[in-house]
């Protein structure tokens, strides 16, 4: 129980309260490595009651699934709670698109999962929750394809994506020839061939070690339609062999990403969830949910950029991880 805490002391302020939601989130600075060489759970559930509400917090190992599994999971588990008797969508635990590898399931070297200091992040690091109606998204997205003379080659996520990676790199005003950089956490279900089914249980999103990159001058003056193309053809480059020479590569040679191992971790910004998760169908006979929120996971430096569906439908929700003085400006 969360004593004297309301819903609105966590939705309402222009800021996320950081220290009340993290209260919220169980398994707080556990390493996904951890669940191997300290036997660390794998799931945690924490369910907070508030003043006024309830507030239900999962933590989950990222290595055992990925956000549409994950999702799948807690929409399961709504539906059981609401008395089904079965759930709608059975999950799909058949792994044979990795069979013809000889690399999996892969051995990682006792030294490699041995923890090598802890990150300390910035303790100043704030967040703040930026609401994209259905409308200005359509405006957005209309904008950045009359840029570059298309009618819908760049999608609405991508016009979202390049608006806010522009506008970070504006408010923080960094050096116009440093280059920026842009990762994002990439499904690929749909872009294995053939793909695999919805309803597959596991983690199929890469980070493939690359990112979207430009100067700072040059994301700014070119306008929004020339950096959402950017975005577009690195996405597009996430091809069914594309990936598959990836988890070929990892497999050989296993290696464990971390946040201090990426060179570009002070001017980038990373990308996790999505939109197009159910997150407003859940109902525990409480009634739907008003808001989400994410616990302290990934946020180890500034730029960690979390997206969310909106309450309203089409709208989008964009949870951004920076400085204040970052935050301070609109988006």
């Amino acid at each position: 129980m969360a004593d004297g805490v309301s819903v609105a002391d966590i939705i309402t302020p222009v800021y996320v309260p950081n220290e009340t939601v993290y209260s919220f989130f169980p398994l707080n600075g556990v390493t996904n490595c951890q669940c191997i060489s300290e036997a660390k759970p794998l799931l945690g559930v924490q369910v907070t009651e508030l003043v006024d509400g309830i507030f239900i917090a999962c933590t989950i190992n990222h290595s055992v699934v990925d956000g549409t599994s994950f999702w799948h999971f807690f929409n399961s588990w709504s539906e059981i709670s609401r008395g089904s008797d079965c759930i709608s969508k059975l999950p799909v635990l058949e792994r044979g698109f990795l069979s013809d590898s000889e690399y999996f399931p892969s051995r990682l070297p006792l030294w490699s999962i041995e923890p090598s200091g802890t990150h300390t992040p910035p303790p100043n690091l704030r967040q703040r929750v930026f609401h994209f109606t259905k409308e200005n998204i359509a405006k957005l997205k209309a904008k950045a394809n009359a840029e570059i003379g298309s009618t819908n080659k760049i999608s609405s996520l991508q016009a979202i994506l390049s608006h806010i990676w522009r506008s970070f790199t504006r408010n923080r005003s960094l050096d116009p020839d440093e280059e920026v950089h842009f990762m994002l956490g990439m499904g690929v279900r749909q872009r294995l061939q053939p793909p695999l089914p919805p309803e597959y249980f596991g983690n199929a999103a890469q980070v493939l070690g690359e990112f979207a990159s430009m100067k700072a001058r040059d994301q700014l003056e070119q306008g929004l339609g020339n950096v959402a193309l950017k975005m577009n053809k690195f996405i597009a480059a996430y091809t069914d062999e594309k990936i598959k020479n990836f988890l070929e590569s990892w497999g050989k040679n296993p290696e464990i990403l971390t946040w201090d191992s990426l060179p570009t971790k002070n001017n980038a910004c990373f990308v996790s969830s999505s939109p197009r998760f159910n997150f407003y169908g859940n109902d525990f006979g409480w009634g739907r949910p008003i808001a989400v929120r994410s616990g302290p996971a990934n946020k180890a430096a500034e730029g960690k950029i979390t997206l969310f569906a909106g309450v309203e439908e089409g709208s989008v929700d964009v949870e951004a991880c920076f400085l204040p003085e970052t935050l301070q400006d609109q988006i």
